[in-house]
C-alpha cells in the first residue's frame, strides 16, 4: 500500500516514489485514515445513501436547514454551472421540465421542494427512533419496493379528471399543484373527497413531513385540526412506519413507536397506535423473548405457569404478510424432501470433481435449504455447484440481484466444454427482477410455480424481505434453494435483513467458503471484514492512498485519479473506473464530483434534462435498485441508455426521478457490482458515519487497483474496528423457530 504525499504538481501519480520512500509509521497512519468509508455523511454531508440506519445513521443536515431542496437534475446542473463558471447551464435548467414549481414561494414552495428532493435521493427522509438525535436518511436507496417488474414498467397515470380535482384541494390548501398527480396515483378514485376529509393524507406522499401536513390540515379545517385529532394520529403513526421501512425495519417495538409519536406532538401517542390498529392501517404482534445466549425454546417447553418475556411490535402490514410468507416458504423447503435427480452415488461422483465446492454439492444433495458464504473468489464456487446439477438432468438457475453481477457470474459457467467466449451467452442465469417478471429465466409451470430443481441466488444481503419473499413463494415443491452471499457487505436498501437473520437463525447447513480473495486487495478486504485494518504490500500500486486537506482537494484529486492517473500508471481507462462516495450531498458528494468528472471526461450543456449522449448514468428503475448505463441518445421518445449490453428508454417525464449522473455512486448503488479500479472517496465530514460494512463494501468493489481519497484522519479505523451493522428490528427471527432437518 503506498500513500501519495499532499499534492504539489498537475501529474502526480498513484505509486510515485515519493510516496513510497515515506517512513512506515506515516504510511500506516494514512492507510488507516485514508480508507475510511461511512454509509452517509455526518449532518453537513446529510445527502447520504444509506438509507437503512442498519451500516450507518446520520444526521438530517439538509432537512435541518429549513431551505427549500433541489432536486437531483437541478442540483447537478447547478454544480455543473458553478464547474464552468455559470456558462450556458441557466438556459439549460430553464428549459429543463423538472423547473416546476419554481416560481412558487412560501408553504407551497418548501413542500414542492421537499418532495421533489425526497423523489431525486437529494433530501433524507426521516426517522426518529433509532438514535437519541432524530436521524433522516435519504430516499435515493431506499427502500421499499413492490413485487419487481420489467425495468421499462410504469405506474399508470390516474385519471386526468382526478387530478384535476386533486388539483383544486392542494390549490385551498396552500400545497403546490405539481403534486397533484402523485397524490391522485396514491389515494386513487375518489382522491380529492379523501384529501378534504383527511388532510394529514398528504403524508403518503414521500417528502412530505408531519409539519407540513398539518399547515395543510389548518389551511383546509380551520380551527378543527389540532394535535389531538385522530386522524392525525392515525395518519402520524403510519408515516412513522413507512419511515423505519425506510431505515430497513420491518416492524417498531411499541416503546420505540409511542416516543417517536411523541416528538411528533401527538399528545396521546397510545390512543394514537389503537386507532391505527382498529383502522387496520398497521398490525400488532407479541414475539417471545429468550435470554441472551439461549436456544430458542418451544411452548411445549416451557414450565407450567412461566410467563415468557414478549417485545410488542407494530408494523405495516405488507411487511409483516412478506415476512410471515418468507418463514412459511423457508419452513416448506426445509421439511419437504428435495426432489431425487440423482442417486446419492452420483451426487458423490460430480462432489469429488467439484474442487472446493464438495461440501456446497454434498449439502444441497439432500437439503431444500443452502446458506454459502465467501468473497468474490467464492463466487467460483456456486458456479461449479450449477455445473455438477446440470450434469445430473437438473433444470438449475442462478439469479442476481443487478444485470453487471449476472455478466460475471455467466461467466464463470464457463465450463472445460463449453466453446471459448460464450460464457456471458449460457443459459441459466437470470436478475432477480427478470426471473420474477418473466422476462428472463426458465418460466412458470402450470401451477404459477418456477420451472427449475435448483435456484442459487448469488449476493443474498440484497435482498429485501419482499423480494425474498416472492422468490421462496415462486419455488415448487422439492426445489432446492441457495442463497450465497458475503455477509460483510451492505445490507439490503430495502426493509429486513434476510441473509443475516437466517445465518443467525441456524435452521439449515451453512457453507463457509475457505477461498481467499486473492492479491493485496483480498488481503485489505479480509483484514476488514474482521475488523482489522491492516497495512498490506501492493508493488503493483494495487492499493494506493491519496492524502487531502479539505472537500475541494478531495475533487480536485478524485478528478486526476480518474483522468490522468490511473489510466497512466495502471492502465485502467477512465470509462473502466468508479468513483464511490459516503452520500449525495456536500461537497464532495456524488452530485458534486460527478458534475466535476462530466466537465472534464464528457463536457456539454446537459440539453436533456440534463444529460447529454456519453455520460455515465445510474439508473434506477424502481425504488433501491441501481442499474450503471450510458446515454446513447435523446428522443421524442425519452432518453437512450445501454446498461450492462441491454437497450433501456427512460421516457422524459421520468428522467428527474429516475435518472443520476453515474460516474460517481453511493456504496449502497454500487453494491453487487465490481470494476477493474475503483476510487473511494472519504471527505472529512463522512467520519462520523463511517461503519465496518460501508468500507468492506466499499473497498470490495475494486478488482485491480484502489485508490482511496482520504480526508477523514483516524476515522477510518475507529470504524473498521468498532463500528458494525446498525440494529434492525425484524420478526423473520422469532418465525424462524428451529425446524427438523433431514439427516446427512
Amino acid at each position: 500500500m503506498s500513500t501519495e504525499p499532499p499534492e504539489t504538481t498537475e501529474n502526480s501519480e498513484p505509486g510515485t516514489p515519493g510516496a513510497a520512500a515515506q517512513d512506515g509509521a506515516a504510511a500506516q497512519d494514512g492507510a488507516a485514515a485514508s480508507e475510511s468509508g461511512g454509509e452517509g455523511a455526518d449532518s453537513t454531508t446529510a445527502d447520504r445513501e444509506d438509507v437503512t440506519g442498519a451500516e450507518s445513521d446520520g444526521g438530517e443536515g439538509e432537512a435541518s436547514q429549513g431551505a427549500a431542496q433541489q432536486s437531483e437534475a437541478e442540483a447537478e446542473l447547478a454544480a455543473q454551472r458553478v464547474e464552468r463558471e455559470r456558462i450556458a447551464r441557466r438556459k439549460a435548467e430553464r428549459a429543463a421540465p423538472v423547473d416546476s414549481g419554481a416560481k412558487l414561494s412560501g408553504q407551497a414552495a418548501d413542500l414542492l421542494a421537499a418532495v421533489r428532493a425526497v423523489e431525486s435521493g437529494a433530501k433524507p427522509t426521516a426517522t426518529v427512533f433509532s438514535e437519541p438525535e432524530p436521524p433522516r436518511r435519504p430516499a435515493a436507496e431506499p427502500a421499499r419496493r413492490p413485487e419487481p417488474a420489467p425495468v421499462s414498467a410504469a405506474p399508470a397515470a390516474p385519471a386526468s379528471e382526478t387530478v384535476e380535482s386533486v388539483r383544486g384541494v392542494l390549490t385551498e390548501g396552500g400545497a403546490p399543484e405539481a403534486l397533484a398527480a402523485q397524490v391522485a396515483a396514491a389515494l386513487g378514485e375518489g382522491a380529492a373527497d379523501q384529501l378534504r376529509a383527511d388532510p394529514w393524507q398528504l403524508l403518503r406522499i414521500a417528502g412530505v413531513r408531519p409539519e407540513q401536513a398539518d399547515g395543510f390540515a389548518r389551511a383546509l379545517l380551520g380551527a378543527e385540526a389540532g394535535p389531538d385529532d385522530e386522524r392525525r394520529g392515525r395518519a402520524v403513526t403510519v408515516w412513522l412506519l413507512e419511515q423505519a421501512a425506510l431505515a430497513g425495519h420491518t416492524a417498531l417495538e411499541l416503546p420505540a413507536l409511542t416516543a417517536a409519536l411523541a416528538q411528533r406532538g401527538v399528545p396521546d401517542a397510545d390512543t394514537a397506535v389503537q386507532n391505527t390498529l382498529a383502522e387496520g392501517e398497521a398490525l400488532a404482534f407479541q414475539d417471545a423473548l429468550d435470554e441472551p445466549g439461549a436456544p430458542a425454546r418451544r411452548d411445549e417447553e416451557a414450565e407450567e405457569g412461566e410467563e415468557r418475556p414478549v417485545r410488542v411490535l407494530v408494523g405495516l402490514e405488507r411487511y409483516a404478510l412478506a415476512e410471515e410468507s418468507l418463514a412459511d416458504g423457508l419452513g416448506r423447503l426445509i421439511n419437504s424432501a428435495p426432489k431425487q435427480d440423482g442417486s446419492a452415488e452420483d451426487w458423490e461422483r460430480e462432489a469429488g470433481g467439484a474442487g472446493s465446492a464438495a461440501d456446497l454439492v454434498r449439502a444441497v444433495a439432500v437439503h431444500g435449504l443452502v446458506l454459502h458464504t465467501g468473497g468474490e473468489a467464492s463466487r467460483a464456487e456456486p458456479a461449479a455447484l450449477l455445473r455438477a446439477a446440470r450434469a445430473l438432468g437438473l433444470r438449475a438457475w442462478a439469479a442476481t440481484p443487478g444485470p453487471q453481477g449476472k455478466e460475471r457470474f455467466s461467466a464463470l459457467l464457463s465450463g472445460p466444454g463449453d466453446a471459448p467466449g460464450t460464457g456471458a451467452e449460457l443459459p441459466g442465469v437470470a436478475t432477480v427482477a427478470g426471473l420474477l417478471s418473466g422476462a428472463e429465466g426458465p418460466g412458470r409451470d402450470a401451477d404459477g410455480a418456477f420451472d427449475l430443481d435448483l435456484l442459487v441466488l448469488l449476493d443474498a444481503p440484497q435482498l429485501d424481505v419482499e423480494t425474498a419473499a416472492l422468490l421462496t413463494e415462486s419455488l415448487p415443491d422439492g426445489a432446492r434453494l441457495v442463497l450465497a452471499g458475503d455477509p460483510g457487505v451492505l445490507w439490503s436498501a430495502g426493509p429486513g435483513r434476510v441473509f443475516a437473520d437466517l445465518l443467525a437463525a441456524r435452521i439449515c447447513p451453512q457453507i463457509a467458503s475457505r477461498l481467499p480473495d486473492p492479491g493485496p486487495l483480498g488481503e485489505l478486504v479480509s483484514g476488514v471484514g474482521i475488523g482489522e485494518l491492516n497495512q498490506v504490500e501492493a508493488p503493483g500500486k494495487e492499493v494506493v492512498i491519496v492524502p487531502v486537506r479539505d472537500a475541494g482537494e478531495a475533487v480536485h484529486r478524485t478528478v486526476q485519479l480518474v483522468a490522468d492517473s490511473v489510466p497512466r500508471a495502471i492502465g485502467v481507462p477512465a470509462e473502466q473506473t468508479q468513483v464511490i462516495t459516503p452520500g449525495h450531498g456536500g461537497a464532495a458528494g456524488t452530485r458534486a464530483l460527478n458534475a466535476a468528472l462530466k466537465e472534464r471526461l464528457n463536457p456539454g450543456p446537459g440539453r436533456f434534462g440534463g444529460f447529454d449522449p456519453g455520460d455515465r448514468v445510474a439508473y434506477s428503475p424502481a425504488p433501491g435498485r441501481t442499474v450503471p448505463g450510458q446515454v446513447v441518445k435523446a428522443d421524442a421518445e425519452g432518453l437512450h441508455l445501454a446498461c450492462a449490453g441491454e437497450a433501456v428508454v427512460v421516457p422524459k417525464e421520468r428522467v428527474e426521478q429516475s435518472l443520476r449522473h453515474g460516474w460517481a455512486l453511493t456504496a449502497h448503488q454500487a453494491a453487487g457490482a465490481r470494476w477493474p479500479a475503483v476510487v473511494v472517496v472519504l471527505p472529512g465530514d463522512a467520519a462520523q458515519a463511517l461503519s465496518r460494512p460501508w468500507v468492506y463494501t466499499a473497498f470490495s468493489r475494486a478488482d485491480r487497483h484502489l485508490s482511496v481519497v482520504h480526508g477523514v484522519e483516524q476515522a477510518l479505523a475507529r470504524a473498521v474496528a468498532e463500528i458494525p451493522a446498525k440494529p434492525r428490528t425484524t420478526r423473520l427471527p422469532a418465525l424462524l423457530t428451529p425446524q427438523p432437518t433431514a439427516a446427512g
